[in-house]
């Protein structure tokens, strides 16, 4: 029975805590309430409700800007006295929601101006991924204090903006908040000056909703988050938070992405076991915040809603970028530390992603979670899905596709920019080059996208099997034979003919036989084996071109008999390379 009295105690001692537990969601500080009219209430009950506010509760109900006639949304002063007497009233069936204006501050810790080195650009592997993109034709929306352009800022691109504060399109910053993650997103980089951004060839949208004291209301960061996904942003990026939910903010980021926009936004500074407002909305990836060597900063939320982790700095290394000093306005090179400051990395990411044709707001955050450097211990998510890889996101997000700067470097690395190659047989031998190397690339770039067994030792069986160290054959030395070279520089379909010099093609080696051969050799060596599987495949590839572009056999000419003999050892090596390969997974399943 005491057991009993017990368990009962507890459960309505728990219950108690329950009903009285307000919890985040119904958190924060106001001193305005939004009114958000339905969009099927004829203009003339509007008028007549905001009458009748006026009139009953002595407060001047107003349009929160020029872009809220769309949306029906006014904002009134008010507290919670008000707040509760309008949800009671009639005007509560004419709107969608009536909620406080929650104010959301720029998410800042205390930071240490002293820091001068960029560990966080190399921290998510941003030089690679500049191989392949920097965020060229992409458009980021900073959803903040307002940007200022800075020495380090005046070779980034610009488009039009909003200053939601002060209701003025030129939404300059008077804080330095705004500008320094702008300069983290789009820095001008590679200008003999100051520091680098992460997508440098992105443009920059500011859009002012935070005043100089750093906060601001949800009312005018959703229309904000509305005005960036009307006027062609691709990514949003919010540095800014805080308690209290808010439907009219939850409906402006649902927006956006029903838009195609990504959203972005700072987990927050409270080193709280759940994600801020808006970081913990569904359609918001929200970034927690690490230090220099990886480790979670002191400050981050974690938790619930912890998407992924990004560089925020803390007192052994904060982020430095060019801003302006909020007591002068001047330029200054600054480090600061937040999740304000992870933030725009993975926005920048996203939008590098993005501009490397990845398109939907689903698709680029499954590619940000995916590629992620993953922390083997993270019991209280800390990190969400992992480290940012800026590297990473962009090879996966290029996986798939064929890209002019692959296919060059392919080039380059396979010694097909060689002249001599070219020239060599003149231009009756040009269509036939153009080919082999057309179809070895797309053999190459199949193996390398999509089986995950390619090595250096497949990679020279192919090339043995398909074109040979081409380059050699033009090769000459004085007092040397040439054959050597002519050997070296042919496939093995054209060894027959490397001696002698023909352009008959011999049907021997010409088959399937020499892959037969090098596969009952070799199949049982650990690497070499891949080896003899490349050989067959390349082997099949240049038979296939050939049998298309110049199926000339000795002893057959260039007949349709010639053309079906190299399909069908075609066909046959392809097939001999699938069983070796499947016969090598059936091995490593026992």
């Amino acid at each position: 029975m005491r057991k009993l009295f017990l368990i009962c105690l507890f459960a309505v001692g728990l219950l108690w805590a329950l009903s009285n537990f307000k919890g985040l969601a119904n958190q924060g500080t106001y001193d305005s309430i939004v009114l958000d009219f339905r969009e099927d209430i004829p203009a003339a009950q509007i008028t007549s409700s905001l009458e009748t506010i006026s009139q009953q509760y002595k407060v001047s109900p107003r349009l929160n800007s020029e872009f809220s006639t769309k949306d029906n949304v006014y904002i009134v002063k008010g507290d919670k006295n008000l707040l509760q007497a309008l949800r009671k009233s009639e005007i509560g069936k004419k709107t969608e929601t009536i909620e406080p204006n929650y104010e959301y501050k720029a998410l800042e810790a205390p930071n240490d101006p002293d820091y001068v080195k960029q560990w966080n650009l190399r921290s998510i592997n941003v030089e690679s991924a500049w191989e392949e993109t920097k965020g060229a034709g992409m458009t980021v929306a900073v959803i903040d204090t307002g940007v200022t352009v800075v020495p380090d800022l005046e070779q980034t691109k610009f488009v039009k903006g909003y200053d939601f504060v002060n209701d003025k399109e030129e939404a300059t910053d008077d804080n330095g908040h705004g500008t320094h993650v702008a300069g983290t997103i789009a820095q001008s980089t590679n200008n003999n000056y100051g520091v680098a951004g992460v997508a440098y060839e992105a443009s920059i949208m500011p859009l002012k909703v935070l005043s100089a004291y750093g906060g601001g209301t949800v009312a005018d960061i959703a229309e904000a988050i509305r005005f960036a996904a009307d006027n062609g942003a691709d990514a949003i990026n919010l540095s800014l938070g805080g308690a209290g939910e808010s439907q009219v903010l939850e409906e402006a980021v649902d927006y956006a992405y029903s838009k195609g926009v990504v959203v972005v936004a700072a987990a927050g500074n409270e080193s709280r076991n759940s994600a801020s407002y808006p970081a913990r909305y569904p359609h918001v990836i929200s970034v927690a915040a690490t230090g220099p060597s990886g480790e979670k900063a002191p400050y981050s939320n974690f938790g619930a809603g912890v998407d992924i982790s990004a560089p925020g700095g803390s007192e052994n290394g904060q982020i430095l970028q060019e801003t302006i000093d909020p007591e002068t306005g001047s330029a200054t090179f600054t480090g600061l530390q937040g999740t304000s400051m992870a933030s725009p990395h993975v926005a920048a990411v996203a939008a590098m992603v993005k501009a490397s044709g990845v398109e939907s707001p689903d698709e680029i955050r499954e590619v940000l979670t995916q590629s992620v450097r993953k922390v083997q211990e993270d019991p209280l998510n800390h990190f969400g899905a992992g480290h940012l890889d800026a590297a990473g996101a962009v090879k996966l997000a290029l996986k798939g596709q064929i890209t002019f700067r692959d296919f060059f470097r392919w080039l380059r690395e396979n010694g097909y920019l060689n002249l001599r190659f070219w020239w060599d047989g003149g231009a009756v031998a040009l269509l036939p080059k153009i080919a082999m190397v057309l179809g070895s690339y797309l053999l190459a770039w199949f193996l390398r996208n999509y089986l995950p067994i390619w090595s250096w030792s497949l990679g020279s069986g192919l090339i043995f099997g398909s074109s040979g160290l081409f380059f050699l054959r033009g090769f000459y030395v004085f007092d040397l034979p040439q054959w050597p070279f002519r050997v070296m520089g042919s496939s093995i379909p054209e060894m027959g003919n490397a001696i002698t010099g023909g352009t008959l093609l011999n049907p021997i080696l010409a088959s399937v036989l020499i892959p037969v051969v090098l596969v009952a050799l070799l199949l049982g060596h650990p690497s070499w084996k891949w080896f003899a599987i490349g050989s067959s495949l390349g082997v099949a590839s240049c038979l296939a071109v050939n049998a298309v572009v110049d199926p000339g056999l000795l002893w057959l000419g260039d007949s349709t008999i010639a053309r079906t003999f190299l399909i069908i050892n075609a066909l046959l090596c392809f097939g001999l390379a699938r069983l070796a390969m499947k016969d090598e997974k059936q091995r490593t399943a026992v």
